[in-house]
């Protein structure tokens, strides 16, 4: 049974070692006859929540970007997957940002409840994408049976292209091929 796998990449950086996970996630999800959409966040328009709350009240977002015509798309998935390089042991703030303005499907029956984190650093140290990871988990607990079901560390990778020569590579296709 296919599967709908939603990948966002949060990476500014054209064919940052981030993006290049998430486009290996993909390629073993395809492969496995998964149906994905790919979201590459530097390609959209996405502002800051305000905090408003017209989500509670509504359906959708009162701020005018791009987010009302995703949040569909990932409300009907099965399967999530977050692509982020990690700055200062933190996610991306655009990959913070995405993942707050997804508020409204808080109020909503959502299909998702796998999540896949794909994260790169320049660190070479697993535990430098400790927080990162937390954060994720935290946004997963927020819904009903969602969690995090693995991770992809893609440490050691600061210039375009590090990814490439990483056992991560790997890890990422065979994560996405996994997915049933």
């Amino acid at each position: 049974m296919s599967k709908k796998v939603f990948i966002v990449s949060s990476t500014m950086r054209a064919n940052g070692n981030s993006y290049l996970l998430a486009k290996e996630f993909e390629r073993g999800a395809k492969d496995a006859d998964n149906t994905t959409e790919f979201l590459d966040l530097k390609n959209i328009n996405l502002n800051f929540c305000k905090g408003c709350m017209y989500c509670q009240n509504k359906k959708g977002c009162a701020i005018k970007d791009d987010i009302n015509e995703i949040l569909g798309k990932v409300q009907n998935s099965d399967v999530l997957v977050f692509a982020t390089p990690v700055y200062y042991y933190e996610m991306s703030g655009q990959l913070k940002t995405f993942l707050d303005r997804l508020n409204p499907l808080y109020f909503q029956e959502n299909k998702f409840k796998e999540i896949y984190f794909l994260a790169t650093s320049a660190d070479t140290s697993k535990s430098a994408l400790d927080n990162a990871i937390n954060g994720i988990k935290g946004w997963a607990e927020c819904f009903d049976k969602v969690y995090l079901k693995d991770v992809v560390y893609g440490t050691g990778a600061e210039a375009v292209g590090d990814i490439k020569k990483s056992q991560a590579m790997k890890k990422a296709y065979d994560m996405g091929k996994a997915i049933k």
